[in-house]
C-alpha cells in the first residue's frame, strides 16, 4: 500500500453542534473529506465512515456507532495491565521484546494498544502510522496522555509519533532502535468464534490488510538494531522463515528474529 491513502469516498468529518468547528474543517482538509452537519439531512448516507468531536477526543464512528459512543484511542491501561510507571516487564510481550532491550520502534501503531503498553513498560519508544486517519486518531490520543496527572507529575513526554510508509522510515533512520515491533493485519480467521474486535473490524473495512506485510518485515530485519517482534494470530504462518524464539499469549504469539 502506498505512504497515504488517498480519499475513496469511504470517510468524512463530522460537525455535531459541538467542539471546534474550525479545527474540524481544517482537520477535513487535511484529509481531503468532505465536512458533514449532522443538521444536514442525509447528512449520513454519502460516507460509511466519520471522524467527529465527542467526550473530549477525537473519534471514528461507522453508522452503527453514530448513536453510541464511537472509537477513540484508549489511554488507560488494559484489563490485566499495571497501572504504575514503569509497569513490570513481565508477560509474553515483555519477554519477546527482550531484557535488555531500551529501544522500540513500533512500526505499525494502529490504535496504539501494543504500543502505550510497551510505553508504560518504560521503554522508548518511537511510533509509526502510515495511514493519515489513524495518525490524527493517535495524535489525539497521545495529546490527551500528556495531560494525565501521572504524565505531568512524572514529566513525561508520549511517544513520538512519525507519519507515513513504514518502509521508507525505517531505511531513513537515523540510528538502528534495539527492537522493531510489527503487529501487521492479517486475513481473519473464517470461524465466527474468531471475528475480531470492533475497532479491528472498523480498521480492516476502512483500509484494508497489509498487503506488503512481507516487505514490511525485510525492511524491519536490515533497519533493527538487535530483534523484530512480529505479533501474530495463533493461525497465521510466520513471516519470517523460523523465529529464533516465540512467546505465546491468548490466542496469539510473538515471533522473535533475532539478527545476525
Amino acid at each position: 500500500m502506498s505512504s497515504a491513502y488517498p480519499y475513496t469516498g469511504k470517510l468524512a468529518v463530522l460537525y455535531q453542534d459541538h467542539g471546534d468547528l474550525p479545527a474540524l474543517q481544517q482537520l477535513a482538509e487535511q484529509l481531503h473529506v468532505p465536512l458533514r452537519l449532522s443538521t444536514q439531512p442525509d447528512f449520513d448516507q454519502h460516507e460509511a465512515f466519520f471522524l467527529c468531536w465527542r467526550d473530549g477526543c477525537l473519534k471514528l464512528l461507522d453508522k452503527e456507532l453514530l448513536k453510541k459512543g464511537g472509537m477513540a484511542v484508549d489511554i488507560e491501561p488494559r484489563q490485566g495491565e499495571q497501572r504504575s510507571w514503569p509497569a513490570p516487564k513481565d508477560g509474553a510481550l515483555a519477554k519477546a521484546l527482550g531484557r535488555k532491550t531500551q529501544t522500540v520502534i513500533d512500526a505499525t501503531t494502529g490504535w496504539g494498544q501494543d504500543s502505550l503498553h510497551i510505553f508504560r513498560m518504560g521503554y522508548a519508544l518511537r511510533c509509526i502510522e502510515r495511514s493519515p486517519i489513524m495518525a490524527v486518531l493517535l495524535a489525539d490520543g497521545f495529546r490527551r496522555l500528556a495531560q494525565a496527572d501521572w504524565m505531568q507529575r512524572l514529566q513525561l513526554q508520549p511517544p513520538s509519533l512519525l507519519v507515513g510508509n513504514a518502509i521508507e522510515l525505517l531505511a531513513s533512520l537515523p540510528e538502528p532502535p534495539d527492537c522493531i515491533y510489527l503487529d501487521p493485519m492479517f486475513p481473519p480467521k473464517r470461524k465466527k468464534s474468531a471475528l475480531a474486535k470492533k475497532p479491528m473490524m472498523v480498521l480492516r473495512d476502512l483500509l484494508g490488510d497489509d498487503e506488503d506485510k512481507d516487505h514490511l518485515f525485510a525492511a524491519a530485519m536490515q533497519a533493527t538494531g538487535k530483534r523484530v517482534v512480529v505479533k501474530c494470530p495463533d493461525y497465521a504462518e510466520s513471516l519470517g522463515n523460523k523465529a529464533n524464539e516465540v512467546f505465546y499469549g491468548k490466542l496469539l504469539r510473538y515471533d522473535v528474529f533475532l539478527k545476525n
